[in-house]
């Protein structure tokens, strides 16, 4: 049986209060096993970014439990959560975040001296997480030297770096052409299927990006209204080729 690496029970998150309230997230029941890739759709506005966050622990739900590789974070201090943030999970977002005035490798191993780990360490950590998605040669480039492609690998290398194992993906491939975004799910789901214990969540609005994933959460104002099961993570990659 396959690892959970994330669990979310009655989760709900609002702002606001009162008859101005909004809820963003309502009674959402939702769990990641490793080796497991689970694409989120729905319309703008149907919760899915939030959904994300509170996943990653950047937000607390209002109600409801959150379980991260069988950390409970509700009983965690802010300071054991960033713990688990910098070891468990990588963030991938569409417009990057990379740092414009470090290269692609210290990009890449900031989370790990962070975390304090040897320079030495680091290095080869993140030239192994650089190398996973094809840019060792690109080690010590800066951010505006790279592609738009190249520089959403870089991102996915920094979020899988050291330990991490659960990615969280918000629509990474919505600054790409076509053709660099298949790539780069193409890396995702290769790092969700190389044997390493990894797990991905992909926020996405294109039905042929949700191909790649192995089950496919609809959402619709903050509510589950759905789920699809697309079979082996074989399956799925063989789909999304042809």
């Amino acid at each position: 049986m396959s690892q959970e690496l994330l669990r979310l029970t009655g989760v709900s998150r609002q702002y606001g209060r009162g008859e101005t309230a909004v809820s963003a997230l309502a009674g959402i029941d939702l769990t990641i096993a490793a080796g497991e890739m689970v694409a989120v759709m729905g319309a703008s506005g149907s919760g899915k970014s939030t959904l994300l966050t509170v996943a990653g622990g950047l937000t607390k739900p209002t109600s409801g439990e959150v379980v991260i590789d069988g950390q409970w974070i509700s009983e965690l201090s802010a300071k054991q959560l960033a713990v688990v943030r910098r070891r468990t999970l990588g963030f991938v977002f569409q417009d990057f975040n990379l740092i414009p005035a470090l290269t692609a490798l210290e990009n890449v191993t900031l989370p790990l001296e962070l975390d304090g780990w040897r320079a030495r360490d680091s290095r080869r950590a993140g030239m192994d997480a650089l190398a996973s998605v094809e840019l060792s040669d690109r080690a010590h480039r800066f951010p505006d030297d790279l592609s738009g492609g190249q520089q959403q690998r870089v991102a996915i290398a920094r979020a899988v770096v050291g330990t991490r194992r659960l990615i969280l993906a918000d629509e990474p491939t919505g600054a790409l052409d076509s053709q660099t975004g298949e790539l780069v799910l193409r890396i995702l789901r290769r790092r969700v299927d190389a044997g390493a214990g990894a797990g991905a969540v992909l926020v996405t609005h294109d039905a042929r990006h949700a191909a790649w994933a192995d089950r496919v959460v609809h959402l619709q104002d903050g509510r589950i209204v759905g789920q699809t099961s697309q079979g082996t993570a074989e399956e799925a990659l063989l789909g999304a080729d042809r």
